[in-house]
């Protein structure tokens, strides 16, 4: 299965489960997994085994064939791709307060994913430490931020940038009294050998 359509199942799955206006606990006790894991696999962070994306899609409460019917591989989209920004999805993620995504593109490149996106973060934002498995290139566009990465701060204004293995803990954080925004770059290695 390629990453690409690994993060549209992800979106779906967090779509489906909104629109039953359930939380992430109560997806979670309803497919007996962890919070945390339906977590991790809403923000594409972890991909789950078959049997328990079977049992996730069943939680929802929706058929497979209906799940599954629009989700496309990379290999049917066009080779060029436009979007303006009123077209730029936002989403949120797990324990972030005042971290605003949207996510441009998200596209299989060379047997991987690039998911593209833009990240606000407010004043005062937060979250815990969090590990993705892709490589995350962030290119600072306004404000000022410090990223910790394992126990290391780095500190970063509009036009530095940064590229790290995102399996390591890491969050950032807006040391300024403005909104921060980064352009945020992630490189999804395919599992395939």
């Amino acid at each position: 299965m390629k990453e690409d359509v690994l993060v549209q199942i992800s979106k779906r799955i967090k779509e489906k489960r909104k629109e039953l206006g359930i939380t992430v606990q109560e997806l979670a006790d309803r497919a007996s997994v962890s919070k945390g894991l339906i977590s991790q696999i809403e923000n594409s962070r972890t991909i789950p085994s078959l049997m328990v994306l079977i049992d996730i899609i069943g939680s929802l409460e929706i058929d497979l064939n209906v799940f599954f019917r629009d989700i496309k591989s990379s290999d049917e989209e066009a080779l060029v791709l436009t979007k303006n920004s009123q077209e730029y999805e936002s989403f949120e993620k797990e324990d972030a307060i005042g971290f605003m995504y949207k996510r441009i593109f998200s596209q299989s490149v060379n047997k991987g994913t690039v998911d593209i996106v833009l990240l606000e973060l407010e004043p005062g934002a937060n979250r815990p430490m969090v590990q993705t498995e892709a490589f995350e290139y962030k290119y600072m566009i306004a404000g000022d931020v410090e990223y910790d990465i394992a126990d290391k701060t780095y500190s970063f204004s509009p036009g530095d940038s940064l590229l790290f293995d995102g399996r390591i803990p890491h969050t950032p954080r807006n040391a300024g009294n403005v909104n921060a925004v980064m352009l945020v770059i992630y490189f999804f290695e395919s599992k395939e050998s």
